[in-house]
């Protein structure tokens, strides 16, 4: 692997945060976790490498698709790597499939370790106990359902996702509601789908 170039280096003018990273788009500062980074493949392809884990020289974008239509209109994405780049057509629809599927792994992640309950009253046994970091539900739950499942925590931060991405995470053939205890797995859940619902433009 190279060594961090200066678009992967911390945001000068924060040099005490190394985990800032600027947007070649806005030119504001984030943490990575809360954005997208690319490399460009030998072959000059823009690749998203949403773990952040690939070698080579990032390439940092907020996690909205006006910025990402921005840095490809404006041959951002050239002018940051210093050469030609390919930009597949399919783009964006690759970074939301990947999200998505990074959501389904690290709740695999944080079933198979322990962390992560599905159902009604396994899930409302959880939150009861207090050791509940993220709720989960999917995008047709009940309102009505949800606030009963959040009675007395109603400051639990919760994500909404598409149908059938909890049955997939929990390989189950239905699942509405999910939690997940406090630590890296439920921000890293999380992470993730501010990332999503950000590059989706779909307010919560």
């Amino acid at each position: 692997m190279t060594h961090e170039s200066k678009q992967d280096a911390p945001d000068a003018s924060a040099p005490e945060d190394k985990h800032l990273r600027r947007c070649i788009v806005t030119r504001h500062s984030q943490k990575r976790e809360k954005m997208l980074r690319f490399v460009v493949s030998d072959a000059g392809v823009v690749t998203p490498d949403l773990a952040g884990r690939l070698p080579g020289r990032g390439i940092w974008l907020s996690a909205r698709r006006d910025v990402l239509e921005t840095a490809r209109a404006r041959h951002l994405f050239s002018k940051a790597a210093q050469r030609s780049v390919i930009i597949p057509d399919d783009l964006y629809e690759r970074i939301v499939l990947g999200l998505e599927m990074r959501v389904v792994q690290v709740l695999g992640l944080a079933r198979r370790a322990g962390q992560a309950r599905t159902g009604f009253v396994k899930c409302r046994e959880w939150i009861s106990s207090g050791h509940v970091g993220l709720v989960i539900h999917n995008e047709d739950a009940s309102p009505d359902e949800l606030r009963r499942l959040l009675s007395g925590a109603t400051a639990l931060p919760c994500v909404k996702l598409p149908s059938g991405t909890l049955a997939k995470a929990f390989g189950r053939e239905h699942a509405v509601y999910a939690v997940v205890s406090r630590g890296a797995l439920a921000q890293k859940l999380a992470d993730a789908h501010e990332r999503l619902t950000g590059l989706a433009g779909k307010p919560e």
